[in-house]
């Protein structure tokens, strides 16, 4: 099994400054890599506008390109609904060509409700929202690595458009996705990687389903990448959020790194959403207490 990769989910609240400050952080202590969330604001669950509002994640990762030398850089995930395939991968050629070749391009097909209807982007029943995310990552593949691509479908029409100006062959595509009926297929067919919010239960049940899609089209899961995030909250006896958290004892979060690793998980990326401080009090600490004992 290959060392376990361990990255950094920052946040777009922050200033750029401080991304860039802590970014810098936690590539000289070790981690492998940096992610930026693809949001206008916070979710308030409904369509009402949230605080706080949100810097752009691909021109903050176009400043971590320069900043930042050596970890893998990615998007988590960016909203498909929000960019024509063809802007993006655009973004994503310039951005990979910028780093010398480490971005990693997170794509998912669009959820939260408060920014689209704030700023009238549509967002589409689930099926459409699939259905269009499919067509986009056909379009997003060809525009990448194929001479030139056409493509007409119900939401995209593309005529012997150019590649865009890339750096190496083929430019890493991940899924972020849950659903298990669908979306682990399209994960199947079209992802270099995986990611998905998961506790080490729920990312088993997961990975052994996106295991039986890929078996389903003929594909190795062995050539699909897998990572997964959850908060960490150390010396909590419960969560503090409702979102997939891992607290307790430094032992209880051992193992549960442990468990994920079963599972097949290639890396683990830890969100900080709160301060810079708290932040840096987190990296800090899981780079001294845990990733010694997990690597």
């Amino acid at each position: 099994m290959a060392e376990l990769a361990v990255g950094a989910w920052l946040s777009p609240v922050w200033s750029p400054k401080d991304v860039l400050a802590v970014a810098s952080e936690v590539e000289v202590a070790g981690y492998d890599s940096v992610w930026i969330a693809d949001h206008f604001m916070a979710n308030s669950g409904t369509e009402e506008v949230a605080e706080p509002v949100m810097h752009e994640c691909f021109t903050l990762l176009a400043a971590l390109a320069a900043a930042v030398p050596r970890v893998r850089l990615g998007s988590l995930v960016a909203g498909i609904t929000y960019r024509h395939p063809a802007v993006l991968a655009n973004i994503a050629a310039t951005i990979d060509t910028l780093s010398e070749g480490r971005l990693v391009l997170g794509v998912g097909a669009g959820w939260q409700l408060n920014e689209h209807a704030a700023y009238g982007i549509r967002l589409g029943s689930v099926r459409e929202r699939i259905d269009r995310f499919e067509e986009s990552l056909s379009v997003l593949r060809g525009l990448l690595s194929e001479p030139r691509t056409t493509h007409t479908g119900e939401y995209y029409s593309i005529t012997g458009a150019p590649r865009v100006p890339v750096v190496r062959p083929r430019l890493p595509i991940l899924i972020g996705a849950g659903g298990e009926r669908r979306m682990l297929g399209v994960v199947a067919e079209h992802a270099d990687e995986w990611n998905c919010w998961s506790t080490p239960e729920v990312f088993a049940r997961k990975s052994t389903i996106l295991n039986e899609h890929c078996d389903r089209i003929g594909r190795d899961p062995k050539t699909l990448r897998r990572t997964t995030q959850a908060m960490l909250e150390p010396g909590n006896e419960t969560p503090s959020t409702g979102r997939p958290t891992v607290y307790g004892s430094p032992q209880q979060i051992v193992d549960a790194i442990g468990q994920w690793r079963e599972a097949g998980m290639d890396e683990l990326i830890v969100p900080t959403f709160g301060s810079v401080e708290d932040a840096r009090e987190l990296y800090s600490w899981l780079q001294k207490e845990i990733l010694p004992q997990v690597r």
